[in-house]
């Protein structure tokens, strides 16, 4: 399940059909489920701008029990920033995160929160909860070099694993992702 807070389905929808990773069927056969949070707030009668402890609450559950309704083995929160928006507060947003954590952990699904930071920041969220209670953290990035912007991917922290800490370009073609080590230095091809 895709669980899109800024972002409509109908328009992510638009922008990746064109890639040939993405069968249609996944979605007609709801494989693939897409998700918007603000019609799910607007459900919910949650559209004030600043959400309560027991209103986090009622989000919490309204996720989980999607997930466990339709079965749902992975999870994407495009973004965790964006609903942290409408939290405010950090012991808000920490909730959050714990509460679905563990009921997503209880339901065996495992869950992506994408975050976003600043350029140029040393730090891996937006809120620096995040990074805190996350298993896994995979940086992406922008860098320039000779004059062409490269996205960069890094895996920063993966608990219970061995990994790479070494940062790779990565590009998105019709047939998937591409990852490929990015060479130090001013030489090689890229």
């Amino acid at each position: 399940m895709f669980l899109s807070v800024t972002e409509s389905s109908e328009k992510l929808l638009a922008n990746v059909i064109q890639y040939d990773f993405l069968d249609k069927k996944l979605i007609d056969n709801q494989k693939l489920v897409l998700v918007d949070l603000p019609v799910m707030y607007e459900r919910l009668g949650l559209v004030k701008a600043e959400l309560s402890m027991e209103e986090v609450g009622i989000i919490v559950l309204s996720v989980l029990d999607l997930v466990k309704e339709l079965r749902i083995k992975r999870l994407v929160i495009d973004s965790i920033t964006s609903v942290g928006y409408k939290l405010k507060t950090q012991e808000k947003i920490r909730d959050f995160i714990l509460r679905l954590s563990k009921g997503l952990s209880a339901l065996e699904c495992t869950s992506m929160l994408v975050s976003e930071v600043q350029p140029n920041t040393q730090a891996y969220s937006t809120f620096m909860v995040e990074e805190a209670l996350a298993d896994g953290i995979i940086l992406m990035g922008n860098m320039e070099r000779r004059g062409d912007l490269l996205r960069t991917l890094q895996v920063i922290k993966m608990r219970g694993t061995s990994h790479s800490r070494a940062k790779y370009v990565l590009d998105l073609t019709p047939a998937g992702v591409l990852l490929v080590p990015l060479l130090k230095g001013g030489g090689g091809n890229l």
